[in-house]
């Protein structure tokens, strides 16, 4: 089965680029874009848009390496709690290092570091000095005074002047940094006003996927970004300033619709005139919605999207990271679209693959998991955890059996191998359990493979994998959750408990 595509890249790339550069030939080759969103590795708009490239954007950015600087903002706060990026599983700070790496491999340098409302947080002192003696030029930004109502403050020497000016030399400066409320906006602002004092008419975009201006409010890409940022109470919105100036239904999100009367007035205060904005639409340069060649698709995608985004919250709640009136919002979404969690097809062959292990008395500690992924020709293969094995590894093996056209029986990975590290888990490193969880049981495999054909073909297929959707009716060990974002699968999984005890080793 050959997955349907719903988006032009190349399409997108032309169109997006056209903009831009148009952008900055009306701001006198000096433009600041705030870069929302994900540069690298937009797993979103992926997932919602079928055959966007998760790396689009830094292709654009190489297109335009020769005319652009970069800029990174990371939020002091975000270092010092450790905040998390969920699709990789790292903090913020480690997301960052990645960045600067990953640029690096595309061929284009960061410019500067900025970390933004840094008040000496231990943390982001220990970040900055670790950059500062690998040869990263790094500044940092305090909260800015008077913001968010005494322009007058905001706009002056000792608002955003008391900042450092980061030094540019070419006409796009991309200002980006991992997750909302990096600072990105106020580094932007901040550089507009030192531009302006020494008399050079720079100006100010925002390049942002979502939502996406130019689709239907209730539109399901439109939705599924309100799923994604439920957290953050973020809501789609008419844009009543465009509007109001156009005549023209465009959609945006709350906090930019609410945030643009003062975003203007700062922007007339650093200027001295009228802004060239009379809307937060305005300010976009996003063309995502061009890009799209089949909205059927698009649409379906963005339906499994928001029931994926709700099996994240439900997770995140059991675990204590939210609070009862986000989940509940994520269930509000799912109402908004009448979407419900067996729309998701490898629900219930997870589930029905869990009573199995239980009849079959075969469980871990009393506790039955089961797995399921849906293969890229349509064919679900499930999994059970036991006493070998968890319920993600058993999945995993099955699959990558059935793909290499072995039979069931078929055993790829040798008993001794098994009974060693078994040994070496709960005899030498005295751990309680010995099943394997999905890393082991790939380490185990490779090492199959040194003697075993079938293993060595099998590991083969587990690059047909990636993009395939997985259901675990237990919430994944490290293990298990680390195997599987390597493979990279899309999972879900149900609010559940892997173990009776509240640590495990």
């Amino acid at each position: 089965m050959i997955k349907k595509i719903g988006f032009d890249n190349e399409k997108y790339l032309k169109e997006q680029t056209a903009a831009i550069l148009k952008r900055v030939d009306h701001f006198n080759n000096k433009l600041y874009l705030e870069f929302g969103g994900k540069l690298l590795f937009d797993y979103h708009a992926a997932r919602v848009l079928p055959g966007f490239n998760p790396n689009v954007k830094m292709r654009l950015l190489q297109k335009l390496k020769d005319k652009a600087d970069v800029i990174l903002c990371i939020y002091a706060g975000d270092i010092e709690r450790k905040k998390v990026r969920a699709d990789f599983g790292i903090t913020y700070d480690s997301d960052a290092l990645k960045t600067i790496d990953d640029f690096n491999e595309w061929g284009i340098g960061i410019t500067a570091v900025v970390i933004t409302r840094f008040d000496n947080q231990p943390s982001a002192k220990v970040f900055k000095n670790k950059l500062e003696r690998r040869g990263i030029k790094v500044y940092t930004h305090k909260f800015t005074k008077g913001y968010p109502t005494d322009t007058d403050l905001i706009v002056s020497d000792e608002g955003y002047g008391v900042n450092d000016y980061i030094k540019t030399t070419k006409p796009i400066v991309v200002v980006t940094g991992p997750g909302p409320g990096s600072g990105k906006l106020a580094t932007c602002l901040c550089q507009l006003y030192h531009e302006y004092k020494n008399n050079v008419k720079a100006g100010y975009a925002k390049f942002e996927t979502f939502p996406i201006w130019n689709l239907p409010l209730n539109h399901k890409v439109n939705v599924a970004y309100e799923a994604a940022t439920v957290d953050l109470k973020d809501v789609n919105l008419i844009d009543h300033h465009h509007l109001e100036a156009y005549n023209q239904k465009t959609v945006n999100y709350n906090r930019d619709i609410e945030a643009f009367p003062l975003l203007k007035r700062i922007i007339e205060k650093i200027t001295g005139g009228e802004s060239f904005y009379k809307s937060p639409t305005d300010m976009g340069v996003n063309r995502a919605g061009y890009g799209i060649v089949n909205d059927e698709v698009v649409q379906e995608a963005a339906h499994q999207e928001i029931i994926r985004r709700y099996f994240r919250c439900s997770c995140e709640y059991a675990m204590g990271f939210i609070e009862k009136d986000i989940l509940q919002g994520s269930e509000l979404i799912m109402k908004k679209i009448d979407a419900k969690i067996e729309d998701r097809c490898v629900v219930e062959p997870a589930r029905q693959a869990a009573l199995d292990a239980q009849n079959k008395g075969k469980g871990n500690e009393g506790i039955y998991c089961g797995a399921a992924i849906e293969l890229n020709d349509g064919t679900i293969i499930t999994g059970k955890n036991s006493t070998l094995m968890h319920a993600a590894s058993s999945l995993i093996i099955n699959a990558i059996k059935y793909l290499s056209g072995f039979p069931e029986s078929l055993h790829i990975l040798p008993q001794n191998i098994l009974d060693s590290l078994g040994y070496l888990k709960k005899e030498i490193l005295n751990g309680k359990m010995i099943s394997l969880d999905l890393e082991e049981t790939l380490i185990s495999l490779s090492i199959s493979g040194t003697a075993n054909p079938a293993a060595k073909a099998a590991i083969e297929k587990l690059k047909e994998l990636e993009g395939c959707e997985v259901h675990t009716t237990h919430m994944p060990t490290p293990g298990d959750e680390a195997g599987l974002r390597k493979l990279g699968v899309n999972l879900t999984c149900d609010s559940n408990f892997s173990s009776k005890n509240l640590f495990s080793v």
